[in-house]
């Protein structure tokens, strides 16, 4: 079995549901007592966010490489940024290891090419919506990706930040979230991206008719399958 290297703690609460999904899937897939082998690095996601704020991604990345230097050399086989965010400073991150990082967006658009949809709903936080290194990933994949216009787009980012971020979840939150879900069906959308690692912890299949992408099960499962590949 590969070593899994988990660069988490953006925040600990998607981070958990990472370690979790990731050996119920091992457990599924070999039976009997069987679990992962992880190597986690959870950082301090105070600092994280500040950089952010302060537009000091280079600060960032040079973080978060420094990380996966480390889960390197203690043995990990390939890394996962448990965040959709912080692929921003993905390829710098890259250059400084020699083991592959698995991109949050390669399963999701899987899953979604797998389903025959072709105009989906991007949610996440503003950077992740607005930016090109987590739509761009989608270019060329048939898949045309809208994102919540105007107040949407804010409030979709607030809820993740001040209160998801901080384990609150408010039914009154949720409401407006299926709100802005259900425009966006009626605009064309025909699917939606929970492209925010902390939105799964809110928005739920049977909360809405569209299909869901859960950005984190689905990459923690196909971190779970190439382990044991």
């Amino acid at each position: 079995m590969k070593k899994i290297g988990l660069i988490g703690g953006m925040s600990w609460e998607s981070t958990a549901e990472y370690y979790r999904i990731i050996n119920e899937h091992i457990r599924e897939i070999l039976g009997e007592l069987h679990s992962a082998e992880i190597i986690l690095h959870s950082v301090d996601f105070y600092a994280i966010e500040k950089l952010q704020q302060e537009n000091r991604w280079h600060e960032a990345g040079l973080l978060l490489a420094d990380i996966a230097v480390k889960l390197e050399r203690a043995g990990a086989d390939f890394i996962l940024i448990c965040t959709n965010t912080m692929h921003k400073v993905v390829h710098q991150v890259e250059e400084m290891i020699g083991i592959p990082i698995i991109h949050i967006a390669e399963p999701t658009i899987r899953a979604i090419q797998e389903r025959g949809l072709v105009q989906i709903l991007l949610l996440g936080t503003r950077y992740t919506m607005v930016e090109d290194f987590y739509k761009g990933r989608y270019v060329g994949s048939g898949i045309g990706v809208q994102i919540p216009v105007g107040g949407g787009l804010e409030t979709v980012n607030r809820i993740i930040f001040e209160e998801l971020c901080l384990g609150i979840i408010r039914e009154e939150s949720r409401a407006e979230m299926l709100a802005i879900i259900e425009k966006a069906n009626i605009e064309g959308a025909q699917g939606v991206i929970l492209g925010c690692t902390e939105l799964e912890l809110l928005i739920h299949e049977s909360d809405v008719a569209l299909p869901i992408f859960k950005t984190a099960e689905l990459h923690a499962k196909y971190a779970a399958k190439e382990a044991l590949r």
